[in-house]
């Protein structure tokens, strides 16, 4: 196995805080001195969000520690699923039905393989274990935390002071999952900032059964495209691991110039010497562009493989940098049943972009517009790709987003 001190290096890399570095370092040289890899654990909300880049942070820190030799335990919360977890909630989360969790999982699974290693990872349901709980191991669990810690969390410090409810059975939430690092023998466990309270349960509860405490190992939340708010599909500032290369590639030269280093650091695999050096040559001189034209290829390259990122880059210059094609031009959301030209000419009439509809089917008959960098001379033309430009007449510029 590699050792100690350059498995810290590659682990520390984009890591927003950890407990304990130290100890971590004992886990490894252990790990080393007996060629035995440590166990990662990740917790999984069943309810399944279609992953993007904000996703797969976490993901890839596993995937880095998968590299290193080391395996990863998936746990879908199936069991804690039933309760709901109220963790940023003001209130009960509606729990999930058996059938929800599992339909779930299964697309959740088919889409973190697009990042983690399928053969060093273990995907396990923690009614497994949970649900085989007898009431007296449940009142043994209840007695290694007290009413006053449990308080301690944001959500549920804030609904009591607010006198709103909270149901006994939400308190279970955080033991659960802590005894699912107790179960596993978890040595890491990840997450992000908003998970802090239930993985030191983790911590806690294989402390009070004489087990070794897992690391504790923090991640940031990822800024989107418009370099302020986290990435979101809701606010549009996402990129989805299953978007075209041609999408991947160009979303990805929107990145501001500010954030370049820490996409670096959080969605490659990127060694951190590597990194480094691009740092130095970025505050030498060299254009953030051309380095933000590697960061496209490393990203588009690691879901769509090299002929991908070829295609992305291809896609990217033709379009984009030759300068025929403005990177700034207004933008229209498409239903999936706007998928024709015919279907979207009465939206850009309401937007202004074209006196009427009927007007743009004249610009079409004419040769006046072009999809793609084509000249469209059929008004039913379908729109192929998850994001389209449209060139109407000689200068105006739209795009088609699915």
């Amino acid at each position: 196995m590699i050792c100690v001190d350059e498995q810290i290096k590659i682990i520390k890399k984009g890591v927003l805080d950890m407990m304990r570095e130290e100890e971590l370092r004992e886990k490894l040289k252990v790990s080393v001195e007996q060629n035995n890899p440590l166990t990662i654990k990740l917790g999984l909300d069943p309810s399944a969000p279609d992953i993007h880049l904000g996703h797969t942070v976490v993901l890839r820190k596993i995937k880095q520690m998968q590299d290193l030799g080391h395996r990863a335990i998936i746990i879908i919360g199936d069991f804690t699923g039933r309760i709901g977890d109220p963790t940023g909630k003001s209130k009960t989360r509606k729990p999930l039905t058996d059938e929800q969790v599992k339909e779930n999982a299964a697309t959740y699974m088919e889409q973190i393989f697009k990042v983690l290693d399928r053969e060093k990872t273990e995907v396990r349901f923690n009614s497994e274990w949970l649900s085989k709980l007898n009431f007296e191991q449940v009142i043994s669990l209840a007695s290694s935390m007290t009413v006053a810690r449990l308080l301690e969390r944001d959500d549920f410090q804030n609904r009591y002071k607010n006198q709103e409810a909270i149901g006994l059975h939400e308190f279970f939430y955080p033991l659960m999952q802590g005894y699912d690092s107790v179960e596993i023998k978890a040595d890491i466990e990840l997450g992000g900032t908003d998970q802090t309270f239930n993985i030191l349960m983790g911590r806690t509860l294989q402390k009070s059964v004489g087990m070794s405490q897992q690391i504790a190992m923090f991640m940031p939340i990822l800024e989107g495209l418009d370099g302020i708010e986290k990435m979101s599909k809701s606010l549009g500032n996402y990129i989805g691991v299953s978007e075209s290369p041609q999408v991947m590639f160009k979303k990805v030269m929107e990145v501001p110039d500010q954030l370049i280093f820490r996409y670096f650091e959080l969605v490659t695999d990127e060694h951190p010497d590597d990194i480094e050096k691009l740092r130095i040559e970025m505050e030498q001189g060299k254009n953030p562009r051309d380095i933000k034209l590697i960061l496209a290829r490393i990203i588009t390259n690691l879901y769509h493989g090299e002929e991908g990122a070829k295609a992305g880059e291809e896609y990217f210059e033709q379009v984009f940098k030759e300068g025929e094609i403005p990177e700034d031009m207004p933008v229209i959301k498409l239903e999936k049943e706007q998928d024709s030209l015919a279907s979207v000419a009465g939206v850009l009439a309401s937007e202004g972009l074209v006196p009427s509809a009927s007007e743009f089917r004249r610009l079409i008959k004419q040769g006046g517009v072009q999809l793609n960098r084509e000249k469209v001379l059929d008004i039913d033309c379908v729109l192929t790709e998850q994001e389209n430009v449209l060139k109407i007449g000689k200068k105006k510029f739209v795009r088609l987003v699915f």
